[in-house]
């Protein structure tokens, strides 16, 4: 039972993904086009595709997979007003995933990501 169970979360543990969904705003896309270097899936990790630092990064709480929620973020408000938006982006990484597996789906972080021009 106990190496089924370790085998059951080995497994999970390594179909754990990241995913980020990237949303240019002011036309401002660097100089790779609108994917990046790194395509659509792009992992940046704690920076942008070219290296940027985000002016706000929060972490959101979700429940239950976040089935019938959300959270808002006002760029407009973090920048300082919406021309000085550079892009947004939502990202759901490998630690996030983990924090999923192990409450079964129960608590399911998102993070939040606003880049402003400086």
């Amino acid at each position: 039972m106990k190496l089924t169970l370790a085998g059951v979360l080995v497994c999970s543990t390594l179909l754990l993904g990241c995913a980020a969904q990237t949303f240019t705003i002011n036309g401002e896309h660097g100089e790779h086009g609108e994917h990046g270097e790194h395509g659509e899936h792009g992992e940046h990790g704690e920076h942008g595709e070219h290296g940027e630092v985000p002016t706000t990064q929060t972490s959101q709480h979700f429940f239950i997979s976040g089935l019938g929620q959300e959270q808002i973020t006002d760029a407009a408000k973090v920048c300082g007003g919406v021309d000085k938006i550079i892009k947004v982006e939502a990202q759901h990484t490998f630690v996030n995933g983990l924090l999923g597996a192990i409450t079964l789906g129960i608590y399911t972080p998102r993070d939040a990501k606003v880049y402003c021009k400086a």
